[in-house]
């Protein structure tokens, strides 16, 4: 009876022990728990202060670089194309008030009236940066779109001077890159950084005058590197840009990209955008490019470039045809033609493969291009070649390239066909107003143009047949007479037997149509 009575008890302080042990483990739980959370809160908390650090490294790159920055404001006057003086359409407002009475087919002036005075200007703005100061001279650099032929050029001063003595020493198309000189005292030039340095994701911040408001500074990170294929500089544009998503704005171009130490590593040049506005994507000039560029501007007023004299294409865009050399690989250079009395002619052969140049990898036409320009004339280059189913090196002195591309069509700076065999259908289309290329897919959809096939319109000359017909960059080609065309080789050989006096039908595919159009020299 009395072993009855202790069991309920015994029980009773079971249940009570495992109660006080539950109880303490919760409690020893909960202040885990807590230390855990007050662990994170410090975490937090250090976060929180590397942040500011960053905010400070923000405030003390400006601090360093908004003393070499500069706005720039140009006026050029443009040129007199028509006869009668270059006020109003073939100079009607000028013989409005003076008429010829003498016979000689110009508005009779008055003494010491000059029409020059009446021409239309352009003015822009624009940002730089200054990057030396020698005895009493700043030297700035900008874009080429921003100073190149300016007549007039002011600057003003991050501590608010203008000065009016600007003074335009060279100016590069194909780099769009300028030089400014200028006359005055207390100057704080930059230093340049290495843009070979740079990796996707490290900040950056972009420094200039955005619709003119002086002293503006943005950040933002490394979006891509060795952008080429943009579209800004034309056919033989030099293109390799940095992109940013530090917002670039009109206004902002020539001004310094700069890195955290200070450090300018690039020029802004563009943004990509439908608005005309940011848009998240901004091109900057890599600095070590732009250096070189800007020290021979400085010195000689041009760049001289080397040449080799060859017209290529990328492998990757000519699978097909890499293959029937026996080329396996994506990366490399087709070499299509090789122009006559070039330093490339008779050691370079139509069909080679470049792989390296100088042992270093070539993956694009891009890259060869960039590398060859950057290589004094005179020197010598080994490119590795693939040529008849095996490897090949072979050694080429460069030349200099020539001053226009444009009429030579020849060197490394042409993508598309060139001359010689195919002569006659560039020489039409050249007539007609017009260059292709394939098609881009980036173009294309930045464009909102939808064929995927064709040839791509790369330029339209002003005033041409094709401008008057209204086709514009970006435009697709689909079919030249009664042929279909599916690439810009089908284009050429389709344009070998059009003679542009008598003209030509196409079909052209654009954003927001598709139609027929007849392009003719004769009207």
């Amino acid at each position: 009876m009395q072993l009855l009575h202790r069991r309920p008890l015994f029980m009773l302080t079971v249940w009570a022990m495992v109660f006080v042990a539950g109880f303490t483990g919760y409690n020893l739980y909960q202040q885990q728990q807590f230390a855990r959370a007050e662990e994170k809160r410090e975490e937090v908390r250090q976060g929180l202060a590397s942040a500011q650090d960053l905010s400070t490294a923000f405030r003390n790159v400006g601090r360093v670089i908004e003393p070499s920055v500069v706005k720039i404001e140009v006026r050029k006057k443009l040129a007199n194309t028509r006869a009668g003086g270059g006020f109003g359409p073939d100079g009607d407002m000028l013989r409005r008030f003076f008429p010829d009475r003498d016979g000689d087919g110009e508005p009779d002036l008055p003494p010491g009236f000059d029409d020059e005075d009446l021409m239309p200007e352009a003015a822009g703005t624009g940002s730089g940066v200054i990057m030396e100061y020698v005895n009493g001279k700043g030297y700035i650099v900008t874009n080429n779109h921003v100073a190149g032929g300016a007549d007039e050029i002011t600057i003003t001063l991050a501590d608010g001077r203008e000065i009016t003595n600007g003074k335009l020493l060279g100016a590069d198309p194909k780099s769009d890159l300028a030089v400014i000189q200028i006359q005055a005292d207390r100057l704080s030039p930059a230093k340049w950084g290495n843009s070979d340095e740079l990796q996707k994701g490290d900040w950056v911040m972009a420094f200039g005058s955005p619709f003119g408001f002086v002293g503006s500074m943005t950040a933002g990170i490394v979006s891509a590197l060795n952008r080429t294929n943009v579209y800004i500089l034309g056919e033989f544009g030099y293109e390799n840009f940095i992109q940013t998503d530090a917002a670039i704005n009109p206004g902002n171009s020539g001004g310094p990209l700069v890195n955290l130490r200070g450090e300018v590593v690039g020029i802004n040049t563009a943004i990509a955008s439908r608005s005309g506005g940011f848009q998240g994507v901004g091109f900057a000039i890599p600095s070590q490019q732009a250096k070189a560029v800007y020290v021979q501007l400085k010195e000689k007023g041009k760049v001289v470039r080397g040449w080799l004299g060859v017209g290529i294409r990328d492998v990757s865009a000519n699978r097909k045809m890499a293959e029937t050399f026996g080329y396996k690989e994506d990366t490399g250079v087709l070499v299509h033609e090789v122009f006559e009395g070039t330093p490339a002619y008779g050691k370079v052969q139509p069909g080679d493969i470049v792989t390296h140049i100088n042992n270093t990898p070539v993956k694009d036409s891009s890259q060869l291009r960039n590398t060859i320009a950057s290589i004094a004339p005179g020197q010598e280059v080994q490119m590795t070649v693939f040529r008849n189913g095996k490897t090949e090196k072979v050694t080429v002195k460069l030349g200099e390239q020539p001053t226009s591309m444009a009429d030579l069509r020849t060197g490394a700076g042409s993508n598309g066909a060139g001359e010689g065999g195919e002569s006659q259908a560039a020489n039409a289309a050249q007539a007609l107003g017009l260059r292709v290329d394939d098609i881009n897919p980036q173009l294309a959809q930045r464009l909102g143009v939808e064929a995927k096939s064709g040839a791509m319109i790369t330029r339209v000359n002003p005033r041409s047949p094709a401008a008057r017909e209204g086709l514009r960059v970006g435009d697709v080609i689909t079919q030249v007479g009664n042929t279909q065309i599916r690439n810009a080789d089908e284009f050429r050989a389709a344009m070998k037997n059009v003679d542009p006096k008598k003209g030509v039908r196409l079909y052209v595919v654009s954003r927001d149509s598709a139609r027929f159009v007849f392009l003719a020299t004769e009207r």
